[in-house]
């Protein structure tokens, strides 16, 4: 079975996306490792990934390009912060543009493009089934802009990507990991009409799927006073 890795490689379309610093924190903060507004370094990251400073800043400059990290002058930089408004906006994007890729998808979709789909979706239940819900997620996001790549629309696809990304950021601070997991099929019926060549079908499973996960935003200020530091910190439940 082809390794998530592997999606990972066929997104690098971008000059910036071979950068490993651009790769790592881009990662890391899909799997829900970087939590908004986490400082990021210079000199940390340049010995983390073993590289020059121009490489680190070249790095942290492709993610604000991308709307993940931050730069201040002076401060330095740190993982982005999205407020509810852009959650709002992000998540009304997506209901506009990705029912229209999965609708093309079902148009141009070939027996490898389904074989793909299908790998992908695999990769991200065996995730589930080890409780590696961060990985789960990037993997959730991924098979997004798979659908947008196979749907032959260019500029929709680059719009697509640079959403799923800045939605990492938002499930990270609105969204609980239980409500993550509150429909695994979604997907499965997606490859379904995809690869029955059911335009419509398609279409009106994605935009019911973004609706819910619009949905199951949660806005309110964190009330939970009891869990401490250290359970925060460890993730524990």
């Amino acid at each position: 079975m082809k390794h998530d890795m592997d999606f990972e490689d066929e997104r690098d379309r971008h000059g910036g996306r071979a950068n490993a610093v651009f790769i790592g924190v881009e990662r890391a903060i899909h799997e829900h490792r970087l939590p908004p507004g986490t400082r990021l370094a210079e000199a940390e990251l340049c010995e983390i990934y073993g590289v020059s400073r121009t490489i680190v800043r070249a790095g942290l400059q492709a993610l604000t390009h991308s709307q993940l990290v931050t730069l201040v002058p002076n401060r330095g930089a740190s993982v982005a912060k999205p407020t509810p408004a852009d959650a709002q906006e992000v998540f009304e994007a997506r209901e506009l543009i990705e029912p229209r890729t999965a609708r093309e998808a079902a148009r141009h979709a070939t027996p490898a493009d389904i074989e793909l789909l299908l790998q992908h979706s695999a990769e991200e239940h065996k995730a589930l089934d080890a409780r590696e819900y961060g990985r789960s997620l990037r993997l959730s996001g991924l098979f997004h802009v798979e659908i947008a790549r196979i749907s032959g629309q260019k500029t929709l696809l680059g719009f697509v990507d640079q959403l799923v990304s800045r939605s990492a950021l938002i499930i990270a601070l609105y969204w609980h990991r239980e409500r993550a997991r509150c429909d695994s099929h979604h997907h499965e019926r997606l490859i379904d009409a995809i690869a029955a060549g059911k335009p419509d079908e398609a279409e009106t499973l994605m935009r019911s799927h973004l609706i819910d996960i619009h949905t199951a935003l949660d806005f309110r200020e964190e009330t939970d006073t009891q869990r401490s530091l250290r359970d925060r910190l460890l993730g524990a439940d």
